[in-house]
């Protein structure tokens, strides 16, 4: 008995010495693993949701979100709506009282989200703006008022409102957090009292409260990362939080950390990275903006074909895709984008094996590429060797590229439209084992190799409801490397 007890004590003094503390230094940080929970889920959703969401005005290219800061800037477009609309003297707080939510169901928003397929979801908690969609008294004292949405505009704690709903699902929620604010009287006097006072506290109070699965950074670049103590602040995170076993965090923590540091790299805009080197996530816009933009019409938003393709696309070299939605301020989500998640989801409720959990396979491909919209978003591509924005296929166009993933030794094929009776796919060397499946279908399909090619035969789908999809997935099993 003595022994058995002996034992136990040292295996338990040996977990407690083999468990990992993280160092507030990136050569430390960066060994932590990024969970695998978020490798797996290929698909999130952003959304861009606060007072910016009333005046919901962009030049169709750019952000609603930065609204004030355009205001304040002098652009033209932005100052003579603003002027027409609310008259000269109506400042950007004015907007707070607007800012209702009045028609937000979190539930309704939760159980879309499961639809569409996605595996997590990030809310701005706080963007630029400083006005944070939770009670906090930093915020308050920062900027001398109430600045939050709990005693503000919706009155009620969207953030907490959302996270509890969201839980309920099988998705995981998390957060977008902005280190700078535009126009915080404490940061244009002192960055290092702002870190001190308002963000560290802020941010551990978001942290403490819901425990986010995935922390989105953003508005690094004003200061390298010692200038944020980002080091300091992500040691705590994976320490001590409520979530340091959980949590995933991006590369924006400091204008020196963008494709060095973080659990994931980030791209916007674009396509995303070459390969699975590192993981990564491309973010972007159903249309041009994150926050709901009124001068966005039809013809500005992504089809559901064109969106699933660079979901395809995307894991198929290794990353995830986190597709923005933008509320409206009363708390709807505008039909046509609600529309753009169900199809995902449609797809994805078939197919979904293809992408979930899926690994890159040697043979991956683009199969089309076209021109990022902005000149500022080439320089960002540029800066961080993005490569161009995946597009629709045109009418009439043939897709002769077969995109890949892999899960062990099954290989998966996607298809961007359906081949008329037969398909072939080459560089996958098939065993005497091997079947081959169209995901969705009933029966395993006929093959034959010829000329070292895979040459698949193709049931007719006119009678099926997998004649609508937009991408087509074969199962290859058993295949030999």
């Amino acid at each position: 008995m003595f022994k058995k007890a002996a034992i136990c004590f040292l295996i338990l003094c040996l977990g407690v010495a083999w468990a990992q503390t993280w160092q507030p230094s990136w050569e430390s940080l960066d060994k932590r693993p990024t969970p695998q929970w978020w490798l797996d889920a290929k698909f999130g959703i952003f959304i861009h949701w606060g007072v910016y969401s009333v005046p919901a005005f962009s030049k169709v290219g750019q952000y609603s979100e930065w609204y004030w800061h355009s205001l304040v800037q002098g652009q033209k477009e932005y100052v003579d709506f603003h002027r027409n609309n609310y008259g000269p003297g109506f400042q950007y707080a004015d907007f707070v009282p607007m800012f209702k939510a009045e028609l937000f169901n979190p539930d309704q928003w939760a159980d879309l989200f499961e639809r569409s397929g996605a595996k997590y979801v990030v809310l701005t908690s706080k963007h630029h703006e400083g006005y944070t969609l939770w009670q906090n008294e930093q915020a308050n004292r920062s900027w001398g008022r109430p600045w939050n949405a709990v005693e503000t505009g919706p009155c009620r704690d969207l953030l907490g409102d959302l996270t509890t709903a969201v839980r309920k699902t099988s998705v995981k929620m998390g957060i977008y957090y902005s280190l700078y604010e535009w126009y915080n009287p404490i940061y244009h006097s002192d960055v290092n009292a702002f870190v001190e006072q308002h963000l560290f506290p802020q941010f551990k109070d978001v942290v403490n409260k819901y425990a986010p699965a995935v922390i989105f950074s953003d508005g690094e670049w004003d200061h390298p990362s010692s200038t944020w103590r980002s080091e300091e602040l992500l040691s705590w995170l994976f320490n001590e939080s409520p979530c340091k076993d959980e949590v995933v965090i991006d590369d924006r923590w400091g204008k020196d950390t963008r494709h060095k540091h973080g659990g994931y790299y980030t791209t916007e805009y674009g396509s995303g990275l070459a390969d699975a080197s590192h993981p990564w996530e491309e973010c972007r816009g159903i249309a041009h903006s994150f926050g709901y933009s009124r001068m966005e019409t039809p013809d500005d938003y992504q089809s559901d074909q064109s969106l699933l393709l660079m979901l395809i696309d995307i894991v198929s070299r290794g990353g995830n895709f986190l597709l923005d939605i933008g509320p409206t301020a009363d708390g709807r989500i505008p039909d046509i984008m609600q529309e753009r998640l169900l199809r995902m989801g449609s797809w994805l409720k078939v197919n979904g094996e293809a992408i979930y959990g899926a690994a890159t396979w040697k043979k991956s491909c683009q199969w089309s590429k076209g021109k990022v919209q902005e000149a500022e978003r080439g320089e960002y591509k540029k800066k961080y060797d993005i490569i161009e924005l995946t597009v629709a296929p045109k009418p009439g166009m043939a897709h002769k590229e077969l995109f890949f993933t892999r899960k062990g030794d099954t290989v998966y094929a996607i298809a961007p439209d359906y081949p008329d009776d037969q398909l072939v796919i080459r560089d996958v060397k098939p065993s005497s084992s091997t079947k081959i499946r169209l995901l969705g279908h009933d029966k395993d399909l006929k093959w034959r190799l010829k000329k070292g090619e895979i040459v698949v035969s193709l049931p007719n789908l006119m009678s099926t409801p997998l004649r609508h999809q937009h991408a087509f997935a074969f199962r290859i099993t058993q295949v030999a490397e």
